[in-house]
């Protein structure tokens, strides 16, 4: 049926899609999938991975995507479908948390007299969105200093942007079927979306996923969230290019649509049309 603008969102709903193929304990082999094509890595026992991903009634007005441990790492992978140089600044306060809660949970101390051990943290971004960026990139922390100044910067923060759009990164996303088929799906939705509702384009697609795709049981189960999680992903989109056009700035945005108490994402992107 033809595409309305009728549908609501469910703003209490925070997760992502990909968080929530990914970041589970029902799908830890697909997460462990995600870690070894990501890092070059051949690991067989899913138990190995230990979430630690920040909830908001830990932390309030925060929360990532996924994150976990494993061997002596601290994996931390943020989803985004809208691209966002300030993803090196939001990891490093992920990763304060993250450690502040290794701490705790292990009984060390800040102020001992010996060195604590910490995992090495691997900052990662998995960018689906529709702007144009190379299959992999490396964002810094201190591309946001002052570049005359920047060599006295007594830190840095590297963050990994992988693209994994459908036909990108053929040789990562082929080593990890669960992602590839997920970028399969999202391409086809995507396609669909631009005629029909959401609901039907995800129907649609899911009729065309190959019987042998691993998450496709998984995606006809939780339909329902899956087009929740979508419309979100899709409406924080609109609403971040919309008050773009006004000259506003993307964290701004974000923060808004993220922090509401109440009201929908469409009723904020009523408000912002109405001003345009």
């Amino acid at each position: 049926m033809p595409k309305e603008k009728s549908e609501t969102v469910n703003e209490k709903y925070k997760d992502r899609l990909l968080n929530f193929i990914f970041g589970s304990e029902e799908n830890k082999e697909w997460t462990l999938s995600l870690y070894n094509a990501i890092n070059h890595s051949n690991y067989t026992d899913k138990d190995a991975i230990e979430f630690n991903t920040i909830k908001e009634v830990l932390y309030l007005g925060m929360h990532n995507d996924t994150s976990f441990l494993i061997s002596d790492t601290m994996q931390i992978y943020e989803h985004q479908s809208t691209y966002n140089p300030n993803m090196p600044l939001r990891q490093l306060q992920y990763l304060s948390n993250l450690y502040e809660g290794y701490i705790k949970k292990n009984n060390l101390s800040k102020y001992s007299s010996t060195f604590i051990s910490l995992p090495i943290p691997k900052m990662v971004v998995l960018y689906n969105g529709k702007r144009n960026v190379d299959d992999d990139t490396i964002l810094k922390l201190s591309d946001s200093f002052s570049e005359e100044h920047r060599d006295e910067a007594d830190v840095e923060v590297r963050v990994r942007m992988i693209n994994i759009n459908y036909g990108h990164n053929k040789e990562l996303l082929g080593a990890c079927k669960p992602l590839q088929e997920y970028s399969w799906f999202i391409e086809k939705v995507r396609d669909y979306y631009e005629e029909y509702t959401l609901e039907d384009s995800v129907d649609m697609a899911i009729r065309e996923m190959p019987d042998d795709f691993l998450i496709k049981q998984f995606i006809v189960i939780n339909k329902a969230e899956v087009c929740k999680m979508l419309l979100t992903e899709y409406d924080e989109a609109e609403a971040q290019e919309l008050f773009k056009n006004e000259g506003r700035a993307e964290g701004r945005i974000e923060g808004r649509i993220e922090g509401r108490d109440e009201g929908s994402t469409k009723r904020l992107i009523e408000q912002v049309c109405k001003k345009l």
